[in-house]
């Protein structure tokens, strides 16, 4: 029996970034016979985790569904619908605000390493670095049943009368910022996959508990988006793309 070999897809030659951003669509039907490279995916989403973040925290985490069974399983946890029922593979990407601490200690240890390099240390630049990470981030993401949000809320109202001042510390804000820092990472996966010629389909409509149940995840963790990856099939497109015209969004001040 001779062995079938991964044949690429016509469109893998790598696109330029304005390419790749045009090339993408949300594709709703996937083409079976076309399977993808797991190992491209996967490069994909590394490249995904080069992302802006917010103080460079990096609280996210990527699932990389390609088992039949689990595959199943999330397209039920989808709502069935098409874009997940076709999908060859699954990207789930996941906001981790939970591992605030965690994410603390990587980035206090990396700069610390850093600085041991440095010939002339910066002290104030130093400890400038240092207290960002092990004070002003505890007081931002520490809380207790989310009343402490409420009272940093009260005194960022109050400093703020006087100066420019940070006010988003609720607990449902920093949800959001969770969620912001996760979106950019998955628009680099997207832009990523389709510079490749892979095809996504970034979904909303999931049941967002049966998702944590099928990854093992905590109640703590927040699913931002789980995206449906293959290739283009006839017809996978809804139609031509529309945006509102450029004026009606852009302002120049």
């Amino acid at each position: 029996m001779v062995k079938k070999t991964f044949k690429p897809n016509v469109n893998m030659s790598e696109k330029t970034v304005k390419e790749a951003i045009s090339y993408r669509r949300s594709v709703r039907i996937y083409d079976p016979e076309q399977p993808l490279d797991k190992n491209v995916v996967k490069q994909c989403i590394e490249q995904a985790t080069l992302a802006p973040t917010s103080s460079n925290l990096q609280l996210w985490e990527f699932y990389h569904i390609t088992n039949e069974d689990t595959k199943t399983k999330m397209i039920e946890a989808c709502l069935s619908q098409t874009a997940s029922r076709t999908a060859q593979q699954f990207v789930v990407a996941v906001s981790r605000r939970d591992k605030w601490k965690d994410r603390v200690a990587a980035n206090l240890d990396f700069m610390e390493s850093q600085f041991a390099k440095q010939e002339k240390r910066d002290a104030k630049r130093e400890k400038m670095a240092m207290n960002y990470y092990t004070k002003i981030i505890p007081t931002l993401y520490s809380d207790f049943f989310g009343i402490m949000g409420y009272v940093k809320r009260l005194m960022a109202s109050i400093r703020g009368i006087s100066s420019p001042t940070y006010r988003q510390v609720l607990s449902s804000d920093l949800n959001i910022v969770a969620h912001k820092s996760t979106a950019l990472a998955a628009q680099n996966f997207m832009i990523s996959m389709a510079a490749h010629g892979y095809d996504t389909c970034p979904m909303e409509g999931f049941d967002s508990v049966r998702v944590k149940t099928i990854l093992g995840l905590p109640s703590s963790a927040m699913i931002t988006m789980v995206i449906g990856c293959g290739i283009r099939a006839k017809g996978g497109i809804y139609g031509p793309q529309f945006r509102v015209p450029f004026n009606q969004v852009y302002f120049e001040k």
